[in-house]
């Protein structure tokens, strides 16, 4: 006479033979709407270059990205741990204006060199502080604003009514 199974046995049996059979589909996550989250899957920004004049009439070209809209702008430089020299990323604006900017997610030091229509530096914020929500701006209105690494737009001598030119933003149009 055969003894009966344990109950337990019985049933991690059947776990076991569950755990063979195909996962069902995978649940679809929506994809995150908020640019300034971590996880926002923002595409690829269009690219561009920035010269620039220093006081003493050098040259320096910095490789952008550019942003836009208003969710390229919102993200900006949010959650990235490095910026190389000589690369940056170039706000352009749908109107000039008094601009003003926050840190917030922003894990790096950079400087921010606000730029009017007519191409000249019209202020420069430096070494803005990291995950704040400071806002920050100069005294005068623009259309761009370049980021660069924290302490390059002393390094370099920039000043304020230095020209710059802007290569590769022509087809670019900015939106709210």
């Amino acid at each position: 006479v055969r003894a009966s199974r344990p109950l337990w046995l019985v049933l991690a049996v059947l776990a076991c033979k569950s755990e063979g059979r195909p996962p069902g589909p995978p649940v679809a996550r929506p994809a995150q709407q908020d640019p300034s989250a971590e996880d926002y899957q923002m595409p690829p920004l269009p690219k561009a270059k920035v010269t620039l004049t220093d006081a003493f009439n050098g040259i320096h070209v910095v490789e952008v990205e550019v942003a836009a809209t208003g969710p390229q702008r919102t993200r900006g430089m949010m959650w990235r741990t490095s910026l190389a020299a000589g690369k940056g990323m170039l706000f352009i604006f749908t109107e000039e204006e008094p601009l003003s900017f926050w840190m917030r997610n922003t894990l790096i030091w950079l400087d921010m060199i606000f730029i009017s229509r007519d191409l000249r530096i019209t202020g420069i914020v430096a070494n803005a502080e990291p995950k704040t929500t400071t806002s920050r701006g100069v005294p005068a209105v623009s259309l761009y604003v370049l980021e660069v690494p924290g302490g390059w737009a002393e390094k370099v001598g920039l000043k304020i009514g230095s020209p710059v030119k802007l290569d590769g933003t022509m087809g670019i149009v900015p939106a709210p």
